[in-house]
C-alpha cells in the first residue's frame, strides 16, 4: 500500500519560499553587521583630583634681641652763681631826661625822592597821550598813511612796531622801527610818527617826564 502525504505535511510545495525566505534573512544580517558602529568609552579624566603631598614648611622662631643699652647722661650745666659784692664791669646807664616846654625837639626829615629829568620811564603814574585820545590817533593815521608802491605790487601786508619818545614837552623824538615789514612800509611809519602834533607828558609825581611809547601801525590792501 503506497504511502500519501498530505498537502498541508508537504514540504516540497513550500521549499522556495523558505529558500528566498532564507536569503533574504542572510542578506539583513549582513547589512545589520556592517552598519553597526562600535564605540569606544573613555573614561575622561575630568573631576579626577591629584593630591601632592606637600610638607608643611617648619618656620624659625624668631629670637627677640635684646634691647641697647640707653645712652649715656648728658652733662649737667655748671651754672656760676656770681655773689652780689662782685661788680660788674659794663652798666646800662639810663638818663633822666624831663620834656619841659623850652625843650627844643628836632626832627628828621625824610629824603625825597628826586625825579630825574633825564630818565626816560617805560610806565608812569599818567602815560602820555595823543590829543583828542587814541580815537583821534586811529583817524590820525588813517588819512596820513599812504600806502607804498613796492608794497602795494608785492602784496605785502602786516604790522609795522614803532617806537618814540615823548619828552616833557609832549614832542616825539628818537623815532625807531622795533620790527619791519619792508616794502617801503618801515619808512613810511616812520615819516607819519615824526609829523604827528604835540603829546599830552607823561607825569611821574606830578612832574612832566620822558616815556618810551610803543606804537603798532598796521598796513592792509583794500
Amino acid at each position: 500500500m503506497e504511502l500519501k502525504k498530505s498537502d498541508d505535511a508537504n514540504l516540497e510545495k513550500k521549499r522556495i519560499p523558505l529558500i528566498i525566505i532564507g536569503i533574504l534573512f542572510s542578506t539583513a544580517l549582513v547589512l545589520v553587521a556592517f552598519e553597526w558602529k562600535a564605540y569606544e568609552v573613555e573614561i575622561s579624566e575630568l573631576g579626577m583630583l591629584d593630591y601632592d603631598l606637600i610638607e608643611e614648611e617648619i618656620i624659625p622662631i624668631s629670637q627677640q634681641q635684646p634691647p641697647p643699652p640707653p645712652p649715656p647722661p648728658a652733662p649737667t650745666t655748671v651754672i656760676e652763681i656770681v655773689e652780689d659784692e662782685k661788680e660788674i664791669e659794663e652798666e646800662l646807664v639810663i638818663e633822666d631826661m624831663e620834656v619841659t616846654e623850652d625843650t627844643e625837639i628836632e626832627f628828621i626829615e625824610e629824603a625825597v625822592e628826586e625825579v630825574d629829568e633825564e630818565q626816560i620811564f617805560t610806565i608812569v603814574e599818567q602815560m602820555p597821550s595823543f590829543p583828542g585820545g587814541d580815537a583821534a590817533l586811529m583817524k590820525y593815521l588813517g588819512s596820513s598813511i599812504k600806502y607804498p608802491a613796492i608794497a602795494k605790487d608785492a602784496g605785502i601786508q602786516g604790522t609795522v612796531f614803532v617806537t618814540f619818545v615823548v619828552d616833557e614837552k609832549g614832542d616825539v623824538k628818537d623815532v625807531k622801527v622795533l620790527r619791519s615789514l619792508g616794502g617801503g612800509t618801515d619808512e613810511e611809519a616812520i615819516r607819519v610818527v615824526r609829523n604827528m602834533p604835540k603829546w599830552t607828558p607823561g607825569k611821574q609825581r606830578g612832574k612832566p617826564v620822558k616815556v618810551q611809547y610803543n606804537l603798532p601801525i598796521r598796513f592792509t590792501l583794500r
